[in-house]
């Protein structure tokens, strides 16, 4: 397979993707680069942080993922038990889905930032 030469913005955007993105894989997200996963986690080493926010188990779940205790707010629903939420319970649910959406942005606006940088640089190789 041919070598191919990425920017370093490229590169740097690339490793905070996956240090940003919770439950991220680096085979995940090399996927969804078109890059090998050796090219990514080399990156990885060279530029990383080593801060990977799903490795500390601190960070939100994906807003896309099932949750099997996910009630809709209207109506007072409370836990499995039958009970009502408590304010305090509410607060906790709703940071933690707030979180949840905030690391779920990051990881859209940097994914969006890539796929600008790569359709300027492929509109430009274009000699039609």
């Amino acid at each position: 397979m041919a070598r191919k030469n990425y920017s370093d913005e490229f590169c740097r955007q690339a490793v905070e993707l996956y240090e940003s993105t919770p439950g991220a894989t680096v085979r995940g997200i090399a996927e969804d680069l078109g890059i090998e996963r050796g090219t990514l986690r080399m990156w990885l080493e060279r530029l990383g942080t080593g801060r990977k926010t799903a490795a500390d188990g601190t960070a939100a779940r994906s807003p896309l993922t099932p949750r099997s205790s996910h009630r809709p707010c209207a109506g007072g629903a409370g836990s499995d038990t039958g009970e009502p939420e408590t304010a305090e319970q509410r607060l906790a649910r709703l940071e933690a889905e707030n979180a949840a959406l905030q690391a779920e942005k990051a990881k859209l606006v940097t994914e969006r930032e890539i796929l600008r940088a790569a359709a300027k640089y492929f509109a430009g190789e274009t000699n039609w």
